[in-house]
């Protein structure tokens, strides 16, 4: 899985950058003769919209960014396409949105999809469907599109390609004595060093990196961050030699369906939880029950997505809510056995049972 970003493939202008374009797409065209398997997300069809349009700088409205797309989107795949095809591989686009993936159904047919292409040596092009994408359904960015989209076809590596080396121990634009991190085996130790967007081209940075290595690593997936002007960097990648940041995955991987739950659905609600239930999920692996759950907030129905708080504010999980949320207002603090009385009628005993329960970290 190959991401590449708005900065890297195009020139302070907006313009595309065809030099590095048809060096990205050698690169990828040969690991495919080699017999490998290449999915490559891409950011480029704003800017590239922008350029073609005339206009100096990003639009700041959504629905002027939704125009730029639609008219950027189709000069990037003529581009990619045309690239492609003088080295004799076969492209195809796949536009996604989250509610593409949200949908445990669609989320199924487009795992499909994309690996049916891989099937027939295609190599499928990537990128947010920002021509109908709102707030509430957009990936955001597309180094989060990445990981969810390795994630879902089960990728080896994710090698995200940006404008910077990798992972520094400060920001190398403010800090002179900053250094390269090799290798990040915990992603919480390193997180303060994430700032804001990299440059004014995309909409990505360090922060929205660290959020796809969470997702890649807790899903089995090593993460490599590099800069996309390096010359070979994709074979050299490739050929295991050591550049940019390696972010490791966890030993203790999520199976496809909790994959889904943790990262694809967008929480309806909170839940906080006291001590003593954050214990039991965590040490004992118990389910989660009404006595341990102190506050509810939003309103959600029975079998929406919602996110586990504890007593410090932090998301310790996200789990199917087998209740409602005024339902679970009604029962919050009270044994299970005291359910059906308190609703006339108990269906289940736990609000979160814990199949259905993802837990994020212990720290």
């Amino acid at each position: 899985m190959v991401k590449v970003g708005t900065s890297t493939i195009t020139y302070p202008t907006y313009r595309l950058n065809l030099q590095r374009l048809d060096s990205l797409v050698r690169e990828i065209a040969d690991l495919s003769n080699r017999g490998m398997e290449v999915v490559l997300v891409t950011s480029g069809a704003i800017g590239a919209g922008i350029s073609r349009l005339g206009f100096t700088q990003r639009p700041t409205t959504l629905p002027a960014k939704q125009a730029v797309a639609a008219v950027g989107q189709g000069l990037l795949m003529q581009v990619y396409e045309k690239l492609f095809s003088e080295y004799g591989q076969v492209v195809a686009q796949v536009l996604l949105t989250r509610e593409d993936l949200n949908s445990r159904t669609r989320y199924l047919n487009s795992r499909h999809t994309l690996l049916e292409l891989l099937r027939y040596r295609v190599v499928p092009i990537v990128n947010e469907n920002d021509t109908v994408a709102v707030d509430e359904i957009k990936f955001g960015d597309n180094d989060t599109l990445s990981a969810l989209v390795a994630a879902l076809v089960g990728a080896d590596l994710l090698l995200v390609l940006s404008d910077v080396d990798g992972v520094y121990t400060a920001d190398p634009r403010q800090d002179s004595t900053a250094k390269l991190i090799d290798v990040i085996t915990s992603i919480e130790e390193f997180a303060s060093v994430a700032g804001g967007a990299g440059s004014t081209r995309g909409t990505g940075g360090m922060m929205t990196k660290f959020q796809a290595a969470r997702i890649a690593c807790k899903s089995g997936i090593p993460m490599i961050i590099a800069q996309g002007s390096q010359s070979g960097i994709i074979q050299d990648v490739v050929a295991g030699k050591s550049v940019g940041t390696l972010f490791l995955p966890e030993s203790d991987r999520l199976n496809s369906r909790k994959q889904w739950l943790a990262f694809y659905h967008r929480p309806q609600g909170r839940i906080f939880v006291d001590d003593g239930a954050r214990r039991a999920l965590f040490e004992a692996g118990k389910s989660l029950l009404p006595i341990g759950i102190t506050q509810v907030q939003g309103g959600f129905a029975a079998g929406d997505l919602v996110s586990v708080i504890d007593t410090g504010g932090r998301e310790i999980g996200r789990g199917l809510s087998n209740f409602a949320s005024d339902e679970i207002e009604l029962i919050k603090g009270h044994r299970s056995d005291a359910i059906d009385k308190l609703l006339d009628r108990k269906d289940y005993d736990e609000v979160i049972h814990r199949d259905n329960l993802v837990l994020f970290s212990e720290e």
